[in-house]
């Protein structure tokens, strides 16, 4: 690990009952695969995430999938899990998520809106459809031509806009959304809302991540946190906007399995 973030990683490794260790899924703890339901968390990953788990106040992850999905993708039951980009919190240990109640009634709409809009030509292109409860995921990484899947999609968004619902794009995937503030950003301040903690680190690989470095960033300015350190996960497909807001990078998931080593060192 580069002296670097020894020195980042100081506050975090002198109290680790008062830190925070939080992780994005898909692409930083799990490699991104072709399909999403493929999706899993490498074993010599899992391993230093047990010992962090066991070291440190509060570990999350927080995921743009729903809570118990992600919960079944990193195959760790005792750390919590922040699903649906902030409409869910799964508990370490709890059944049952809490859903944010603004959003829960949005989601037949948003699943009766994308059902319809998966044409047979989306199909015919291979794009898929995952259902994450209030939010519908379009996902077009593998399709037969992606050039003309996106371009599909973009009159879909369009339409989801005009009929009063968010859209959101990441990584070769558009979201349909509730028209309703949503992001990782809002989980994350909820996950931290009632914590003994003064330390919190987040790291993570796509746009949806900013939202949760800029929740981080504001509590320190309100002084619920002392710290706050926000972790890009390189890939070559990084926008541009994470790197440029991270406060380090590491090069993949790779990197972020050793990330988890030092802290658990």
């Amino acid at each position: 690990m580069p002296v670097e973030f020894e020195q980042a990683l100081s506050p975090w490794l002198a109290d680790p009952p008062r830190s925070a260790v939080l992780l994005d899924v898909d692409g930083t703890l799990a490699p991104i695969v072709r399909h999403a339901d493929d999706a899993h968390v490498p074993d010599s990953t899992r391993t230093p995430l047990i010992a962090v788990a066991r070291r440190y106040g509060l570990v999350a992850c927080v995921s743009g999938r729903r809570a118990a999905t992600a919960r079944r993708i990193v195959a760790l039951g005792s750390i919590s899990y922040v699903g649906n980009h902030g409409a869910e919190l799964l508990r370490g240990g709890a059944v049952t998520p809490e859903t944010d109640a603004q959003i829960a009634p949005w989601a037949p709409r948003v699943q009766a809106f994308a059902q319809a809009a998966l044409t047979p030509q989306l199909r015919s292109l291979r794009v898929r459809l995952e259902d994450k409860d209030v939010i519908a995921a379009l996902h077009w990484r593998g399709a037969l031509d992606e050039d003309a899947a996106e371009a599909a999609l973009r009159g879909v968004a369009a339409d989801a806009q005009q009929a009063g619902f968010a859209t959101h794009w990441g990584r070769k995937v558009l979201e349909i959304r509730p028209p309703e503030p949503l992001d990782k950003g809002r989980g994350v301040s909820r996950l931290l809302r009632d914590a003994d903690i003064d330390s919190a680190l987040y790291a993570g690989d796509d746009t949806t991540d900013l939202d949760a470095f800029a929740a981080l960033r504001g509590l320190v300015e309100r002084n619920r946190l002392a710290r706050a350190l926000c972790i890009g996960v390189h890939s070559d497909e990084t926008p541009a906007e994470l790197e440029g807001s991270a406060d380090l990078l590491v090069e993949g998931p790779d990197g972020v399995r050793a990330l988890l080593e030092a802290l658990a060192a």
